[in-house]
């Protein structure tokens, strides 16, 4: 029996390689709409963060999830990514 690859991802906050369903991908659309992508498909440009949110709010800190999605980020949308991580808990 074949053993299934386990896809790694790295977390652009505290670069710790982990498995991809273990991360949260933040997705910058075409649109410019910054949002979580829970499916790990959607268009655009993509960061991933630990699924927790003390690595939320170094990322909102030191503004690391800006400068990968090159885009600001409203406070509203930190509130909206940090309900999708309690949710997913």
């Amino acid at each position: 029996m074949k053993v299934k690859k386990i896809p790694m991802r790295t977390c652009v906050v505290t670069h710790e390689k982990l498995e991809k369903r273990s991360l949260l991908r933040i997705v910058r659309t075409p649109e410019g709409v910054v949002e979580a992508d829970l499916t790990g498909k959607k268009n655009g440009r993509g960061a991933y963060i630990k699924s927790d949110l003390e690595t939320l709010e170094k990322a909102r800190k030191t503004k690391v999830l800006e400068r990968h999605l090159e885009t600001t980020i409203s406070d509203t949308v930190y509130e909206n990514i940090k309900e999708v991580i309690i949710n997913n808990k």
